[in-house]
């Protein structure tokens, strides 16, 4: 699935080589022109190198649990299925507790509800927030929170290494415009990063909370204004995009995307099962017969 991704979107290619490719050189700056000149002969070297390191373990790690995992792509049937009674079935789907679920006429399956389809994966992927090239893979249910932790770890490294190339101050070198370049390069790369993945991270986390997807929000504010430029009438008969979902305390919107164990748990990209939204099973068929 993911050789598949890789041939549908060229320019995620190019985001995850540019993202390995600013990694790597970020710590052999940091290691090579930093730490060794400035703490070379002190334990602080060892500490803030390892520290370092961690980080961009942690980072790497996340980031590839976001590119290769399920995003939550909606199963497709193994047959094919007939929708020409799905309106005589409106009043079932209610009656049995399926609201929101649709069909999508690109994988001509049912989708649960807040399952979208994506353009480059081809598939209909639940609760989606975006299509990401920097991972090359939909930010979707099951892989938000490794996108997430990549977020945060992007921008720890980033304000680490600005803060060590600030006071760090090394020797006098015959190599010291190298060294000044460097450092402006891995400062530069550094701002850019962090103030890019921090903005995305709060706008996630914003997400998360009020539980709706950057997609929602959209459809949402469509929905307001075609209400607003409409009559009271046809206000009354205008389908909403998706069922209102109950409004849940932040602390267990939280829980649903990071899982229910310890807080520290949250930092580390460990897997965790996904909640059931309504008691709904996510199969290619609603919990009707058609």
């Amino acid at each position: 699935m993911a050789f598949l991704r890789c041939k549908r979107d060229p320019c995620g290619v190019i985001c995850l080589i540019l993202t390995y490719f600013s990694v790597f050189y970020a710590d052999y700056v940091v290691i090579q022109y930093v730490l060794i000149p400035t703490y070379s002969d002190s334990v602080w070297c060892t500490l803030h190198g390892s520290f370092f390191n961690l980080i961009l373990l942690l980072l790497l790690a996340c980031h590839s649990k976001a590119v290769f995992s399920d995003p939550g792509m909606v199963p497709l049937p193994e047959t094919a299925i007939d929708f020409s009674d799905l309106r005589s079935q409106s009043s079932r789907i209610n009656e049995r507790g399926c609201e929101g679920w649709t069909v999508c006429s690109r994988c001509e399956t049912y989708r649960p509800p807040r399952a979208h389809h994506c353009r480059v994966c081809q598939r209909c992927i639940r609760r989606m927030d975006h299509h990401c090239p920097w991972i090359n893979n939909c930010v979707g249910e099951l892989n938000q929170k490794y996108f997430i932790q990549f977020l945060f770890y992007t921008g720890m490294a980033s304000l680490y290494s600005m803060v060590l190339v600030v006071v760090g101050q090394g020797e006098e070198t015959p190599s010291k415009h190298l060294i000044v370049a460097h450092y402006i390069i891995l400062l530069v790369e550094s701002v850019l990063f962090g103030v890019f993945v921090m903005v995305i991270f709060y706008d996630q986390l914003v997400s998360i909370i009020t539980d709706e997807t950057p997609i929602e929000q959209m459809k949402n504010r469509l929905m307001i204004r075609d209400r607003n430029s409409s009559s009271s009438s046809s206000m009354s008969s205008q389908p909403s995009h998706h069922p209102p979902h109950t409004r849940k305390p932040k602390l267990a919107l939280l829980r649903e995307v990071f899982g229910r164990g310890s807080v520290f748990c949250w930092l580390l990209p460990l897997h965790h099962s996904p909640p059931s939204v309504g008691g709904i099973s996510y199969s290619a068929l609603p919990n009707y017969d058609v």
